[in-house]
């Protein structure tokens, strides 16, 4: 069975040409159940080049689906075996106003739009840029 990673390395999504954010900003709650860019944000954010797009993407699957630790790995082959949106689509990255970095091992962090980190990732010439998708089209 083929995977499907959403891994990039050495790579800087910059947020989304049509963001209405002006700053990062931390996703807010919506009543009991943490929302997709909420369970993301903790994640990266207390975790930097902690965990893969891969590993959050799944995670975040894993624990909206209430599976258990045994069930994991089959669980992630068979989600990962068709094609997943990546950091591209993240509502962190259209709405929320970050940028997502993957290092050379495809470890990601987040960067406010309005952070000096963000701009330099922007300048630099040795980090490949996306921009995330846009919202309309």
């Amino acid at each position: 069975m083929k995977l499907h990673s959403t891994n990039y390395f050495d790579t800087f999504i910059e947020v989304a040409e049509d963001t209405k954010a002006v700053c990062g900003t931390k996703p807010p709650s919506k009543g009991d159940k943490k929302t997709v860019a909420e369970m993301q944000y903790d994640m990266i954010a207390g975790n930097p080049y902690k965990y893969t797009s891969d590993d959050v993407l799944f995670q975040v699957f894993a624990d909206r689906n209430d599976l258990s630790g045994d069930e994991y790995k089959a669980a992630r082959e068979q989600f990962f075996s068709k094609g997943q949106p990546c950091f591209r689509t993240s509502p962190l990255t259209k709405t929320y106003g970050f940028g997502v970095h993957s290092d050379s091992e495809g470890k990601i962090a987040i960067y406010g739009m309005e952070t000096e980190e963000y701009e330099l990732f922007v300048a630099d010439g040795k980090v490949k840029k996306i921009k995330a998708m846009k919202s309309s089209k």
